[in-house]
């Protein structure tokens, strides 16, 4: 059996501020942005190289705006994503690895590049956040 997840819903508060947010300073592709009813707006994005999307919208979800916590956005090379998001307005954290021999988080990419070992974090204008971490190519 296969469990592909597909889709995950992110609660938002303003549809059209974290559509700009997630389109054009995180380059998510817009997907889907629809009206199917009155009180009901749909909007899908992806991230780039994801095979899952998120939703906002209204009236898609009851959670309340900026309750999501450390989804995981898995990047080849953390440094460069962070450049990249931080080059088009987005607030990302430093870069930090835990380092399992003193058993501390310690600032900069892991040296060695090991997988699932660094990361970074960021929030969009509702306060979801983000954690990105890395993987480098060929290690998964």
């Amino acid at each position: 059996m296969e469990l592909r997840l597909e889709l995950v819903l992110v609660p938002v508060s303003d549809v059209d501020r974290a559509k700009a947010f997630y389109a054009e300073r995180c380059g998510f592709s817009v997907d889907v942005d629809t009206s199917p009813t009155e009180g009901m707006r749909i909007v899908q994005l992806t991230p780039p190289g994801s095979n899952c999307s998120i939703t906002i919208g209204d009236g898609v979800t009851t959670a309340e705006p900026g309750s999501y916590r450390g989804t995981h956005l898995v990047v080849d090379d953390i440094e460069a994503a962070r450049e990249q998001l931080v080059s088009r307005g987005v607030e990302v954290s430093d870069v930090r690895h835990f380092d399992r021999e003193a058993g501390e988080w310690r600032p900069g990419a892991d040296p060695n590049h090991g997988r699932y070992a660094s990361f970074a974090d960021f929030a969009d204008p509702d306060g979801n956040t983000w954690v990105l971490q890395e993987v480098p190519p060929g290690t998964r």
